[in-house]
Order: structure tokens, then sequence, then C-alpha cells
């Protein structure tokens, strides 16, 4: 219940949400910000970034760093998050299911095709790597655990878009961060249709030249649960070709779709 001498819980006049938590809120910003930083940031910018005073934050990254969600680096006093988040979220049954049933099918396709692959799942208006198996060629390239680009800027974050009802769509793209455009939301729209349409996406990679990402869906119910990515780079020797190897990304996608619906049965 509400206590009305309570000003933390009182309803907010914008009507946005019933109830604030200004102290759970402070700790919220400096996560998020921390995670959107690049390198580790002081106290004392922490507190100019989020224009709070040096009071109401001491003790929140205080406890934050107790806990093991921040940690500071002894060479410039910076804060920045430990892995404790990401190990929280792979506590989960559902993510736990995922990579159970994912990583033995990512094994074989690495070995198969001779390239590395990766395993992305959808966060905060980003696509964010959760697994990843390394090519067993002397020559390759993959992409570290817990990369994060923006959906519309990565092959994985387009297939998992693409594979969404409207109404999970739409909620997604308010999450984008900075928010696209009129013009530049409706040329996402259309192409999260056509990589629906043909079920697979291929396309130069926006950051490494020679590298295509080829992704497909991970399938759970009717809509994508991760996206299945293989950075195929481009050898001097013969090797599987991107068509081919997208056939082969595809299946071993609806490999690890068809286990997550027989794990999914079981429960």
């Amino acid at each position: 219940m509400t206590d009305p001498a309570d000003p933390t819980d009182a309803p907010r006049e914008d009507g946005d949400r019933r109830y604030r938590a200004p102290a759970l809120e402070k700790g919220l910003d400096i996560l998020e910000l921390l995670a959107d930083a690049p390198d580790p940031l002081t106290f004392t910018a922490i507190v100019g970034r989020l224009g709070r005073s040096h009071g109401e934050l001491f003790r929140m990254v205080q406890v934050l760093q107790f806990r093991g969600y921040l940690q500071q680096d002894p060479a410039t006093d910076g804060y920045y998050l430990t892995d404790r988040l990401f190990a929280l979220g792979m506590r989960q049954p559902r993510t736990q299911n995922l990579l159970e049933a994912a990583l033995p099918v990512m094994r074989r396709l690495s070995l198969d095709i001779g390239q590395s692959c990766h395993l992305a799942l959808h966060s905060r208006g980003e696509m964010v790597v959760v697994a990843r198996m390394e090519s067993s060629e002397q020559v390759g390239f993959s992409v570290r655990v817990g990369y994060r680009r923006p959906l519309q800027q990565a092959a994985s974050g387009a297939v998992l878009y693409a594979f969404q009802p409207d109404d999970v769509r739409r909620q997604w793209e308010a999450l984008f961060d900075p928010p696209l455009s009129d013009d530049e939301l409706a040329a996402f729209r259309a192409h999260g249709d056509a990589v629906r349409a043909r079920n697979v996406e291929m396309t130069p990679s926006q950051f490494v030249a020679g590298v295509t990402d080829i992704s497909a869906p991970v399938m759970r119910g009717d809509a994508a649960a991760a996206a299945l990515t293989v950075p195929y780079l481009k050898k001097i020797e013969a090797g599987l070709s991107p068509r081919h190897t997208a056939v082969l990304v595809r299946e071993a996608a609806d490999a690890i779709a068809a286990q997550l619906t027989e794990a999914d049965s079981r429960v």
C-alpha cells in the first residue's frame, strides 16, 4: 500500500508511471551510464554526467562496488561495470536452455564451415553477444562476448527485429538511442520485412572490410529468441561460398530452435 506521508511513493504528475523509488533510480542511472561508457569514469565524472551531488551518489557507488557490480581501475580511479549483471542474466532458465542447446550446434557449425560464429540477444534496443565459437582454422574473425551494437547497425540486430510481432517491434524502436528519423525508421522497418521474407540476412560488415555477416533467427514460438551469426571472413584459399554458408547457418539456427521447442514442451 502507498504511504501518503512518503513522497517517494507519490504518483508522478506526468502519468508515465504510478510509483517512484529515487534511491533505486540513482543506482540504475549509474549502471546505465557506465554500461554506455567506453572507458572507466571517475566518481567526479559520474556525478557530473548525471547532474547529481557527491552526497547523493557516494553511497550508491560504494554499495554497487561492494556488491560486485562495479570495479575501480587502480590506474585511473575510474569505475567500470563487472560482468555480474551479465552473469545474473545467464542464470535465467530460459537463457540457460538456449545456451545449452546452442553451443554444441555452434561448435559443429564452426567446424563445418571453418569460420567462427556467435549468438546474440536483444537488450535495450541493441544486440548483445552472449556466446561465441572460435574458428578451428588458424585464421579467423570473432566477436567477443558482451559486444553490443544498436539493432539497426548489425546483421544480428536486423534479424532479431525482423522476427518479432509488430507490438514488440514498436517497443524496441522506442529504445533506440538516439532515436531514428522518420525516414531512417521507415527504411529499417522495410529492411526488417525483407530479412523476414528471405529468412536470413547476408550483408557486408559495417565495421570490418572483407567480412560478410550472415545471420539467421533462432525461433522460439513465433518470435526470434536469438540470432545466430557468422562473420564470414573471405580467404584466399577456396572454401564454402557465402551462399552455401548461409544455408548451413539457417539449418543450424533451426536445429537450435527445435531443441528449444522440445525443452519448452517438457516444462
